[in-house]
Formats: structure tokens, sequence, C-alpha cells
């Protein structure tokens, strides 16, 4: 038995069995697998061994099964079959992006789960994560919030980032504050951190305190964005993500 993480871009296939939905659970495909599609083996969850692949069309919805959007598999999957559909797609997404050496040109070979090879130059290439920080800055008894021109809805969130070569985590975090609301801030602690297939990055949470200066929004990135009390607080981030994570912290 190989429990089946089946991908059509980002939309992951799902069954409903026992009450629930979950991702196929059977000893062969539960779909056939296009020409050109490799299988991975991906992991294990609660002892069965975890394959992926990828479709090039999707499969008709049904009430027994569903195609659902990686995000939207939160609310509905284990959280060990979430995080395991969450790799599997960074690892599709990988092996779809790394088919021919970006050096030479030659096409890549498998050497191993994660890794392939270049049998020309000899380079090897596994998946690339990018490292983001996200920041819970507090102020008393408030703490800063912003509002996204790319969220999706109308909740807001913490301050947020990628990595810069040459940058330290701590660096990205003062940096990222500093350019996006004009901030100092201080005492800067490690949260914890999120996978985010989103699709191949990592996300690093931290806390800090303002430090001073005044509020200036970044006009390109920022709708809006200020410091929210308990009393006071907008639609905040769902629960699969750090930035959740971070403010329920606060919170309670």
């Amino acid at each position: 038995m190989f429990r089946w993480f089946v991908f059509y871009n980002d939309r992951l296939l799902v069954q409903f069995s026992d009450g629930a939905w979950h991702v196929p659970c059977c000893e062969g495909e539960p779909v056939k697998v296009p020409v050109g599609s490799t299988q991975h083996c991906i992991g294990v969850v609660n002892g069965l061994e975890c394959r992926t692949f990828s479709l090039l069309t999707p499969v008709p919805d049904s009430e027994a099964q569903q195609m659902v959007q990686l995000r939207a598999s939160y609310d509905i999957l284990s959280l060990q079959e979430y995080n395991m559909a969450g790799k599997a797609f960074e690892i599709l997404n990988w092996d779809r992006n790394y088919r021919y050496c970006p050096a030479c040109g030659v096409p890549l070979k498998q050497i191993s789960a994660i890794g392939k090879k270049c049998p020309e130059c000899r380079q090897e290439f596994y998946p690339n994560l990018a490292p983001a920080i996200i920041v819970r800055v507090q102020r008393d008894d408030k703490i800063l919030m912003v509002r996204a021109k790319n969220f999706r809805g109308d909740f807001y969130g913490l301050v947020a980032g990628f990595v810069e070569p040459g940058e330290t985590l701590e660096q990205c975090v003062e940096r990222e504050v500093m350019e996006e609301t004009g901030l100092h801030i201080a005492n800067i602690r490690y949260f914890g951190s999120q996978p985010w297939p989103y699709p191949s990055g990592i996300m690093i949470g931290f806390t800090a305190d303002y430090a001073g200066g005044e509020l200036r929004l970044q006009e390109e990135e920022l709708m809006s964005g200020g410091f929210f009390g308990r009393d006071a607080m907008p639609k905040i981030p769902k629960k699969l993500s750090i930035a959740r994570r971070l403010i329920d912290d606060w919170l309670e």
C-alpha cells in the first residue's frame, strides 16, 4: 500500500473515505501516470510509503474524489498528509524546472531522491529553497500589522520578506521592517519556522520590540498598516501560516 500525492498544477487529488478526506491510499496508482511524468518516493506517513507524480489534465470531480488547491487541502487533510503534500509539490516543481543542465543544456540524470547530475559538466542540482523572514513587532500592548497589496483577501499580516545574499536572518528582519514601515526594532528573537511550499520556500519567524521611528508605509507593497491592540484586531491570516502562530501566541 502507498499514499499517493497526485497533482495537476497546484491541485491535489483527494478521496473521501471513512467520513473524511484523504490522499488516495492503494497498492497501484490511483490514476494512470502520464507519459513523461516521473514518480518520486518522498517519505513515509503513518507507516506507509508516499509517492508523487504530476498529471497533464485534471481528474474530474465527483462525490468520492476531488482535486483541491494545496492551500485549501490544509482544511480537510490531516496535518501529516498536508505537510507531505507540500513536500511533494516542491519535489515536482524542482523536477519540472531541472530537466536540463542550466550550464550546458544536457539532460540531467537523477542520482538520488532529491538530486540530479549533469553527465557532461558533472554539476549536481538539488531542490532550492527561498528563505524568508516574518516578524511580530510589539510596541507596549500592541503589535505591528500590515496589509500587503498581494494578499488574497482583506486580512492583515506581519512584516515579511526574502533573505538577500550576504545577509543574516537578523539583518533581514531589521531591513524588511525599516524598508516597509520606516521603524527601528530591537531584541530580535527566533520564534520558529515553517515550510512554505508556494512553490518552494521556508518561513523563519521572529519577534522584536519597537525601538523608535515614525510609521511610513512602503506604498509600492503595502495598502495599510499600524499597531493594533487585542481589543481592535483586524481580520487575521488563516491557521495554516506561521503568521497566525505568531499572532495567536501574542493573543494568548
